[in-house]
């Protein structure tokens, strides 16, 4: 493991490893991030990464590039990385700065970016639950 942590939460779910970008990270801890989460594909055989982007407000040319960076890491690790929750404000940002996340793909939300990497919700409650029909 990574003697620097990024503090930032890498959560596993199957093969798919789940993660978030705030604005707090700086271009420190976004490195530490970048190594952490490299590592997490390695060690838990991650076949995909989702890293929700929802609640970024703003972005830089750094935090743009570290993310075509570790995408493509990830893909020459094996996993397939999908970025969700891109606001208009960033998207916009990222145009206005001339930058094409080139290789990275999207989705609008983590539960699409989830379906994309191939998991899908249940239509069915789990077996044992109630179903409330009086609702």
């Amino acid at each position: 493991m990574s003697s620097r942590s990024s503090g930032v939460p890498i959560l596993r779910l199957g093969d798919v490893l789940i993660t978030g970008l705030l604005n707090e990270l700086d271009d420190k801890a976004a490195l530490a991030f970048t190594d952490e989460l490299t590592e997490r594909i390695v060690a838990d055989s991650a076949g995909g990464v989702l890293i929700d982007i929802s609640r970024l407000e703003i972005i830089d040319s750094f935090v743009a590039r570290t993310l075509m960076e570790l995408t493509t890491m990830a893909r020459l690790l094996g996993a397939r990385v999908i970025v969700a929750g891109m606001r208009p404000p960033v998207a916009l940002t990222l145009v206005e700065l001339g930058i094409e996340l080139v290789g990275v793909e999207t989705a609008l939300n983590a539960e699409q970016g989830m379906a994309a990497l191939g998991w899908h919700q249940s239509p069915q409650p789990p077996e044992g639950a109630h179903r409330d029909s009086t609702a």
